[in-house]
């Protein structure tokens, strides 16, 4: 017969889980606030324009709530599978709210209270005993079916009636139960916990024991919880296309219009190519038009995303999950072009005295990026931010010059730079738009890449960016490719409509 094991449930994450559970800062917001809050800005209203779609289906408010639920499901599974960082963490209200306040005073009122019925004389024992059924019903929570042996000793040691027996007779040693369960829990939790544990044998009072201890609970209940997150995502990576696309399919059918602003992301995407197209036949680039690819027009489309106006146009609904993900890269990639501008306009004023010399180009990055650490925050001063960067450019020119024995950079040159820089805070700047169609080039070609193409070229100007450039691109395309998997049907119907759409009026026109 097969022996049940003493071991606790996540013994072997005694090994593992210190460095996840213990000290990593990558936490991730509450996934179902997140996608239901991303649900209520994008889902279309009947106060909202929408483009034109299948008539409304009356559906109920269970079956509303069914689907809500298969969405929010759906929503975790792909931050689980796409966030290797993913972590649950406990709800916790913001300081100084009123939230925070009221259960402050709940929590203190209610410790207030048991620490009077443990002062009586005899003292009542009650909810005491309340709060070990709570402590014994989360220690047999940590437990897998085949760890009888240790269940069986939990429910010996809190037999609650036993228990109530020997505080109605006076012989109740609430100590010896505490020891008990400090034992249990020292067995149960993760490395980083032992010494929230350990501490626990310094406490005396059995109030505040009992408060240490559920407070220590609550945070091995997080770490079982992460342990589960990460042991379930193999399994995920295997089925979560199939199952993504399925709850997407679920709600398509009870929300027939929910692929409306993909259709419309599709559609200027093919807009903008055969614009594109058209310009190029009229300037003599092309014998004729040519018939707009569905890989093309769909691959332009996810770099749209990327200059998208977050705050206006509502986002396509199958990318809807990663809105975040395209916002955080959208930022990125805003930064790294003003970045490679500058120093494009810097080794360009400065000439070849300082091309090549080690350490430098990354010193200027350096400075550039901090100096635009602040520029999505409301307090930013573009003027006063280039001012800085062109005083800081022609103050590191003119001291390595000198320390490399060059001719000295004059006021002249350094007025021009001053004012060439300034000049990149300009959406409209040349040197701007180039190094942005430059990096738009670069991501595009990334994302046809295929084994059976050549690796993908730096275009020029990208060098001091290429690292940021490369880490962004194959984010972006972990990105794309899982979105094609998982809604591919989807996509390979409305790219034909339109593409098919887009044909038809080529010819009429």
């Amino acid at each position: 017969m097969p022996k049940d094991s003493d071991q606790p449930s996540n013994g072997e994450d005694k090994q593992t889980d210190s460095k996840d559970t213990g000290g990593s800062a990558d936490k991730t917001e509450d996934p179902e606030a997140l996608v239901q809050k991303r649900m209520r800005r994008n889902t279309p209203s009947p106060h909202r324009i929408t483009p034109q779609s299948s008539p409304p289906v009356c559906v109920s408010v269970e079956e509303l709530m069914e689907t809500a639920k298969g969405v929010t499901n759906m929503a975790l599974a792909h931050e689980i599978v796409l966030n290797g960082n993913f972590q649950v963490k406990p709800p916790e209200p913001a300081e100084g709210s009123l939230e925070k306040r009221v259960k402050d005073i709940m929590h203190k009122a209610f410790w207030d209270s048991l620490e009077a019925q443990m002062n009586q004389d005899p003292p009542l024992y009650d909810h005491a005993i309340k709060l070990v059924g709570e402590i014994k019903e989360t220690l047999l929570s940590f437990l897998v079916p085949t760890q009888g042996r240790l269940r069986g000793q939990i429910e010996e040691a809190l037999d609650l009636s036993l228990i109530q027996q020997q505080a109605e007779n006076g012989a109740l040693d609430i100590g010896r139960v505490a020891q008990f369960i400090i034992g249990m829990m020292g067995a149960f939790c993760a490395p980083c916990r032992d010494e929230d544990v350990k501490k626990l044998h310094d406490i005396t009072d059995a109030v505040p024991l009992l408060k240490a201890i559920f407070s220590v609970l609550d945070k091995m209940k997080i770490d079982m919880a992460n342990f589960a997150v990460r042991s379930i995502r193999p399994q995920l990576l295997q089925h979560s296309v199939e199952y993504e696309r399925k709850k997407f399919q679920e709600f398509l059918d009870k929300q027939p219009n929910a692929l409306d602003f993909t259709r419309k992301w599709l559609e200027d995407s093919a807009h903008i190519l055969r614009n594109r197209q058209e310009q190029s036949d009229v300037a003599g680039a092309a014998a004729g038009p040519s018939s707009l690819q569905p890989l093309t027009v769909h691959n332009h489309a996810y770099l749209c995303l990327l200059k998208w106006d977050h705050s206006a146009v509502p986002f396509p609904e199958t990318l809807l999950m990663d809105q975040v993900r395209f916002q955080e890269m959208q930022v990125e990639l805003e930064q790294l072009t003003t970045v490679a501008s500058v120093l494009l306009i810097v080794y360009n004023s400065a000439g070849e005295a300082i091309s090549g010399l080690p350490g430098l180009m990354d010193h200027l990055k350096s400075t550039v990026r901090v100096l635009l650490a602040e520029r999505h925050t409301p307090s930013f001063n573009a003027e006063e931010a280039f001012a800085t960067i062109g005083e800081r450019m022609c103050a590191e020119l003119e001291e390595c010059l000198s320390k490399h024995a060059f001719s000295p950079f004059s006021c002249d040159r350094q007025s021009a730079l001053k004012g060439q820089i300034a000049a990149v805070k300009c959406p409209d700047n040349p040197i701007l738009k180039l190094i942005d169609s430059r990096i738009q080039t670069y991501l595009l070609a990334f994302l046809e890449f295929s084994p059976h193409k050549s690796p993908v070229a730096l275009p020029g100007g990208l060098a001091p960016i290429s690292k940021e450039l490369e880490d962004i691109a194959i984010r972006l395309g972990r990105l794309v490719n899982f979105n094609k998997l998982v809604y591919s049907p989807f996509y390979q119907d409305l790219l034909q409509d339109i593409l098919t759409d887009e044909e038809n009026a080529t010819v009429e026109t």
